[in-house]
C-alpha cells in the first residue's frame, strides 16, 4: 500500500486538475460556498473582538476539513482506486484556474470594446475593490494583480498541499484560505478576530507564492513576455508589498507583461496605497488575455511538479 497510495494521489491531482481544466468550478451546490456558509454560522457563535476567540474560529474551522479529509484518507488506506477518486473530487472542489482566467479573458473584451459600467460590474468576480470611479487602466490594473495572486491561491497553492499532504492538504488549505477572505481583512469587526485566519493563511502561501513567481518567471515566453525583466523585477520588488505573499506573485506578473502595477486600492470604506511594482506603462485590456495565459501554464507547471512530488520526495521522505 505504501506504494500505491503515492501513485493514487498524484492520479488524483491530475483527474482533478483535468476537471478543472474543462468544466470549471461547480455553479450550483459548490462546495466551498456551503464550506463558507457554515464557517459563516460558526462565526456568529464564537464572535469577540480578540484574537483569542479569533484563534479558536480558525482552527475549528480549519480543524474540521483537515479531520474529514483524515478520516476519508484513513479509510481508503488499502483501496487506491477510491483514493484516487477522494483525491481528484477534492482538487476539483478547490482549484479555482478556468474560472479565473475566464474572467480574465471576459475583462478584457469588455475593456476593448469600451464598455466601463459593464467592466466595472464584472471586478466584483475577481476581487473587493469599488470600481465606481475606476477607469480602463485601474481596472486592468486590478484584474492583473489579482489574476497574479489568484493563480497562487487558487492553483499553485492547492496543487502543493495536495502533493505534500494529500486530501487533508487540499481540504485544510482552501478552508484557510476562505477564512481568511472572509474575515481577514483589515475593518473594525476583524481587526483583531480575523488575525490568527489570516496569519495561518500567509504562512501556507510562504512557499507557494514564491514557487509562483519563479514559475512565473519561467513561463513568461508564452505570452511573448520577458524572462529577464521578469526576473529583475521580481527580485528588486517583490519585498515591497505589504503582504509577504501577494508582491511575489505580482512583481513577477509586472515584470513578465511589462508594466507597473501598485497604487492606490480603494475598498467600500477604507484605502490602501501600495508601492509600484514593475517598470513601463499601466496595464489595459489588452494584457488581460496575455496574463491569463501565464495564470494557465503555470498552473500546467505546477500540476507537474505536484504530481511527480509523491512519487519522488514524498516517497523518500516517507522512506526515511
Amino acid at each position: 500500500m505504501r506504494r500505491t497510495a503515492p501513485v493514487a494521489n498524484a492520479v488524483g491531482l491530475l483527474a482533478g486538475y483535468a476537471l478543472d481544466r474543462l468544466l470549471g468550478d461547480p455553479r450550483r451546490w459548490h462546495p466551498v460556498a456551503g464550506f463558507g456558509q457554515a464557517a459563516g454560522a460558526l462565526e456568529r457563535r464564537l464572535y469577540r473582538p480578540d484574537r483569542t476567540a479569533g484563534a479558536a474560529f480558525t482552527a475549528l474551522a480549519v480543524g474540521g476539513p483537515v479531520l474529514l479529509g483524515a478520516v476519508a484518507t484513513a479509510v481508503t488506506r488499502r483501496q487506491p482506486v477510491a483514493r484516487a477518486v477522494l483525491v481528484a473530487a477534492g482538487t476539483w472542489t478547490v482549484l479555482g484556474g478556468r474560472t479565473l482566467r475566464h474572467e480574465a479573458t471576459v475583462m478584457g473584451r469588455t475593456l476593448r470594446d469600451g464598455d466601463l459600467p459593464a467592466a466595472r460590474h464584472r471586478l466584483g468576480h475577481l476581487c473587493g475593490r469599488d470600481p465606481s470611479t475606476l477607469d480602463e487602466s485601474e481596472l486592468a490594473r486590478a484584474t492583473v494583480e489579482s489574476v497574479a495572486e489568484n493563480t497562487s491561491d487558487a492553483v499553485v497553492a492547492p496543487l502543493v498541499w495536495g502533493a505534500v499532504a494529500g486530501l487533508p492538504g487540499l481540504l485544510g488549505y482552501r478552508a484557510a484560505n476562505t477564512l481568511d477572505a472572509m474575515v481577514g481583512h483589515r475593518s473594525a469587526r476583524y481587526a483583531r478576530f480575523g488575525t490568527p485566519a489570516a496569519r495561518l493563511d500567509d504562512v501556507l502561501n510562504l512557499v507557494p507564492s514564491r514557487l509562483t513567481g519563479l514559475l512565473t518567471i519561467a513561463v513568461a515566453p508564452v505570452a511573448n513576455g520577458d524572462r529577464e525583466r521578469a526576473w529583475r523585477v521580481w527580485r528588486r520588488d517583490r519585498n515591497d508589498h505589504p503582504s509577504p505573499n501577494a508582491g511575489q506573485c505580482e512583481a513577477a506578473m509586472a515584470g513578465a507583461l511589462g508594466v507597473r502595477l501598485g497604487g492606490r486600492n480603494v475598498y467600500f470604506g477604507r484605502s490602501e496605497v501600495r508601492p509600484f511594482l514593475g517598470d513601463g506603462p499601466r496595464p489595459e485590456g489588452r494584457h488581460l488575455k496575455r496574463a491569463a495565459q501565464i495564470s494557465g501554464a503555470v498552473g500546467l507547471a505546477a500540476l507537474g511538479l505536484a504530481a511527480a512530488y509523491p512519487l519522488t520526495v514524498g516517497r523518500l521522505a516517507a522512506a526515511v
